[in-house]
Formats: C-alpha cells, structure tokens, sequence
C-alpha cells in the first residue's frame, strides 16, 4: 500500500483546520466587511448621506483599514509558510508573495488611505480608489476565483475575439462614415465620431442618438447589427465552453483527490476535511463534493474493480 504524501502547511492553516468554524467565520467576516465597504464608498458619493453619516462613515473606513492593513501584514509575514513552498526565503520570500496579483489588490485596497495622509492629493479620487476592494472577494468568493480562472485560461481566445471585433468595428465606422457623412455630417463627420454609432450597433445596444437616415445606410446598419449579433455571441460562447471544461477538469481532480485519499482502505476525518477544502478551492458545491465521493467510493469498493485472476477469473485476496 502506498503512503500518501505529506503536504507542506504553514502554521496559520495548521491551526484554522483545527478550528473550521473559526475559519469560516473570518472568511465571513471579511467579505462582509468588503462589501460594507463598497456600499459605504458608493453612498458616501450622495451629498446627503456623506452630510448626515460623515463622521460615521470615517470611524467605519478607519476600522477597515485597520483591519485589511492587519490582514496584508499577516499574509506578508507568513508567506515563508506557505503550503506551496513558493515563497521561502525571509526577504526574497516575502517579496515574490507581495508581487502576486492578489497581494497587490490588498495592498492597492489601504493605500489609498495612507496616500491621503501622506499627500495632498484630491480625496474624491481617492475615494474612488476605495473600490478596489470589491476586487479582495475573489479570495473569499468561490464564483468570483473560477470566473477569474477562466478568464485567465481563455485570455488567447478572448483576446483574439477582441480583435476581430476591433477590425469590425474599424470596417462599420469607415462604412457608414462614406454612406452617411453627406447626410448627416453631425454626426458622420469623421471615422471617429462615425465609432460611437458602431461600438452602439455592434453591441445590439443601439442607443438611438444617432441613426441612419439614407436608404444605402440604413441597409448597411442591418448589416452591421447582424454581424453584431454573432460577435456578442462569440465571447459569450467562449466563455461558457471554458466554464463547463473547467467545471470538469474541478470534479476530475476531485475525484482523483478522493481516489488517493481512499488508497489505505478508508476515509478519515482528517480526510474528509481536506476534500471538502480541496473541493471550496475548487468551487464545488457541498452536496456535489458529497455525491462525488460516495461515488468514488462506491466505484473503489465495487467487486468490479476488485483486482482478478487473469486465469480463472476469481477475485484475488
């Protein structure tokens, strides 16, 4: 029988898996706390909630920096420790792990506050640079981690849907700028002002601000909104194929998680704790993760894959 691996875990994980409920309360806590602060930044923005709740809404801003300021010193401070082994080294360590995306959003999330201290620079620009945080979800949001993986894995596909929809957007606006700029010479002017109209027709939007009124050009916009129809559908294909393959590769190594946890005969309660954070990291529902091992148990323990006799059939002991 094999021995599973030991996996390398740092200090801080060590102790949250012994206290889940713990863990999960402070995952909680800081997404609530995020949000909050999106919602505050966007309200503090209307003259008067910002006259009436001001000084509150400056008490709630210092506790959060405070606390994502804690949270960014902690993540830097056991970044040696991390499970993967990236990030050793006392100095070098801690600066690759303060490069990674996420480590930057935290720290673009509080610098804003520190940088009006320091600077005086304009405080509704700052404020605006609050809403950054919304993007710190995506470590506690399961959704949020997989739509950026997936946007991250089809960054080739997308971006060569970008620009075939950028040479499309160029041929719309140089053709309705020759049908249209007699007619209208307002508003088809130029090629670029001839593009508001394009990026509104491709897009299905179709603002109606500006419109053909030629019979060449009104031929030409149907044109164009066709060809619009297919080039909002292509992305959003793209997109979907990429979530359902990277929904099927998740439950593949789901499983293949579970398989090696049943190696020695059994799942332990330490075991089971790890696949259910194998499959949160992975953005499995719950009552999937359940379902998926039972039936790799089931598949395990089946007479069917029981090792057999390749002479007289029978199962071997």
């Amino acid at each position: 029988m094999k021995e599973k691996p030991p996996k390398r875990r740092s200090v801080m994980l060590a102790g949250l898996r012994a206290h889940p409920r713990v863990a999960q309360s402070v995952d909680l806590f800081l997404a609530v706390l995020i949000l909050l602060n999106v919602l505050a930044t966007i309200l503090e923005t209307v003259a008067e909630v910002h006259d009436r709740f001001g000084p509150a809404l400056n008490v709630f801003e210092l506790f959060s920096v405070a606390v994502f300021t804690l949270e960014y010193t902690a993540r830097l401070w056991l970044a040696p420790r991390h499970p993967s082994g990236r990030y050793t080294g006392s100095v070098r360590g801690r600066v690759r792990f303060a490069l990674t995306p996420m480590v930057v959003v935290d720290l673009l999330a509080i610098l804003p506050f520190y940088l009006g201290l320091l600077l005086p620079l304009d405080l509704r620009f700052l404020r605006a640079l609050r809403l950054i945080r919304v993007f710190k979800l995506s470590r506690h949001s399961s959704a949020m981690t997989i739509l950026l993986d997936v946007l991250r894995q089809e960054a080739r596909s997308f971006g060569a849907a970008l620009s075939i929809l950028a040479v499309i957007l160029i041929l719309a606006s140089s053709g309705i700028y020759m049908v249209e700029q007699d007619a209208q010479p307002e508003a088809f002017g130029s090629i670029p002002a001839a593009m508001w109209w394009a990026v509104a027709t491709l897009t299905t939007v179709g603002y109606g601000d500006v419109t053909p009124v030629t019979v060449l050009g009104k031929l030409f916009g149907a044109v164009v909104t066709i060809v619009g129809i297919g080039m909002v559908a292509l992305p959003a294909g793209i997109l979907s194929s990429a979530f359902s393959d990277h929904l099927r590769r998740s439950r593949e190594s789901f499983r293949e998680e579970v398989a090696h946890a049943l190696e020695d005969g059994a799942l332990s309660a330490v075991d089971l704790e790890e696949l259910k954070e194998k499959g949160d990291e992975l953005g499995i529902p719950a009552d999937e993760e359940a379902r998926l091992v039972a039936r790799v148990e089931e598949e395990v323990r089946s007479p069917s894959c029981a090792a057999v006799c390749p002479h007289c059939g029978e199962p071997l002991a």
